[in-house]
C-alpha cells in the first residue's frame, strides 16, 4: 500500500486462461468497418459469428481475440487502425463494467477497480500498476508472446484505457511519456498526438507514465451506490471466470460458442483431434469428467439467462440444448436444488 493509498497490483496470474465477454471489442469492429471490412471477414477462423458480437452470454478465448488481431492488421489499410479503435471506445462497451469504473469515488479507485476486474475484458497482455514517487505507472506484458501483433494489441489496449479515463475524469489524462518494445513505426506522431507526450520505441518495457496527482482527483460522475452495484455485479461474473486446464477451457469453450447445440463426447473429441478414449483419459487425469463440464456450462449459462433476461423458460431450455422443457427442468432441479422460477426475480 502506498502513501497515497494506492495499492500497488496487478491482474491475476490466470487472466489468459478460460472464456471471457467481448468487452471492447466493438469499437474494433466499427473501425473496420468505416474501412469497408465487414464482422465476418474479421472473425475469419476464430468459429464466432457476427450475431455474437452483440449476444452479451457469448464468450471468447485468447486465441479467438489473437486471431481478430491477425486479420484486423492484415486487412487494415491504415497502420495505426489500433491507435483509431481504441480511440472510439465508450464506457458503454465495457458494459456493467465500464459503468463500475465512471462511478468511482476518485480517479485512484477507478484504477484500482479497473486493473481488478480487467480479467472481465479478456486481456492478451498481463496488466500491473505502480507509483514511482510522484509518477503512475500502467505496466503491460507480452505474456503470450504475440509476435508481429504485438504493436496492434499495444496500440488498442493503451489507447483504450487513456479513452477510458478521459471518459472517467472528463478531462485530459496528465501523460508524461510511453515506453514501447517495438521499433518506431512510421505513424509514430500518431502517438505523441494522442498521448500528449514523448515516446520512447525500442524499449526493455511496456510502460505509461502519468501524473500521481491525478489519482487524488474525484470522478465527475462519482455515486457510491452505482459503484457498489455495479462493482458487486463485477465480482460476481469474476468469480463464474474458470480457472481450468487446456483441455477442459476448450471443450467449454465448444459449448458456450455452440448456440444450443452442446456436441457429444464422439464429436468433441473428434473436433478436438484426439480419440474418444484419450479425450476421457485426459480428462479422467484432471479429475474431470466430460458430462460434468457440459451440465456445468449448461447450469452456468441457464442461471445466467433466468437472472438477467426475460427469456421464458422453454427459450432457455432451447438454448442450453433441451428439446423439451420438462427435461430441463428436471435437469435444472438436479443441478441446483431448485426449480427455474427460484432464480427469477
Amino acid at each position: 500500500m502506498d502513501p497515497l493509498g494506492i495499492l500497488i497490483t496487478k491482474e491475476t496470474d490466470d487472466a489468459a486462461g478460460g472464456t471471457h465477454n467481448m468487452l471492447g471489442l466493438g469499437a474494433l469492429v466499427a473501425e473496420m468497418a468505416e474501412q469497408g471490412i465487414g464482422a465476418e471477414a474479421l472473425l475469419l477462423g476464430t468459429g464466432l459469428l457476427p450475431q455474437q458480437l452483440d449476444d452479451p452470454q457469448a464468450r471468447i478465448t485468447q486465441q479467438q481475440k489473437l486471431t481478430i488481431f491477425r486479420n484486423t492488421k492484415r486487412l487494415s489499410a491504415v497502420p495505426d487502425v489500433g491507435l483509431r479503435a481504441g480511440a472510439r471506445q465508450r464506457l458503454s462497451d465495457f458494459g456493467v463494467y465500464g459503468y463500475a469504473v465512471v462511478s468511482s469515488r476518485t480517479f485512484g479507485d477507478a484504477v484500482m477497480l479497473g486493473i481488478k476486474h480487467v480479467r472481465l475484458a479478456g486481456p492478451v497482455l498481463e496488466k500491473r500498476f505502480r507509483l514511482d514517487g510522484d509518477t503512475a505507472v500502467f505496466e503491460a506484458h507480452d505474456r503470450l508472446d504475440l509476435g508481429d501483433v504485438l504493436p496492434l494489441a499495444t496500440e488498442f489496449w493503451f489507447a483504450s484505457i487513456l479513452k477510458l479515463a478521459t471518459c472517467v475524469l472528463e478531462a485530459p489524462m496528465p501523460s508524461r511519456r510511453l515506453l514501447l518494445p517495438y521499433a518506431r513505426p512510421d505513424h509514430a506522431a500518431a502517438y505523441e498526438r494522442m498521448f500528449g507526450c514523448p515516446v520512447n520505441f525500442g524499449a526493455d518495457v511496456m510502460e505509461w507514465h502519468f501524473d500521481a496527482d491525478v489519482l487524488r482527483v474525484p470522478c465527475p460522475n462519482a455515486n457510491p451506490i452505482t459503484a457498489g452495484i455495479c462493482a458487486q455485479f463485477c465480482e460476481r461474473m469474476f468469480d463464474k471466470l474458470p480457472v481450468e486446464t487446456d483441455l477442459s477451457r476448450s471443450i467449454r469453450t465448444a459449448c458456450l460458442n455452440s448456440r444450443g447445440e452442446f456436441p457429444n463426447a464422439e464429436a468433441m473429441a473428434a473436433r478436438l483431434g484426439l480419440s474418444v478414449r484419450t479425450l476421457h483419459r485426459r480428462l479422467a487425469d484432471e479429475g474431470q469428467h466430460y458430462q460434468r463440464i457440459i451440465d456445468d456450462v449448461r447450469r452456468s449459462l441457464a442461471i445466467e439467462f433466468l437472472e438477467n433476461t426475460s427469456l421464458t423458460v422453454d427459450e432457455i431450455a432451447g438454448r442450453v440444448g433441451f428439446s423439451e422443457a420438462s427435461n430441463f427442468r428436471k435437469a435444472f432441479r438436479k443441478w441446483t436444488g431448485h426449480a427455474p422460477a427460484h432464480f427469477r426475480a
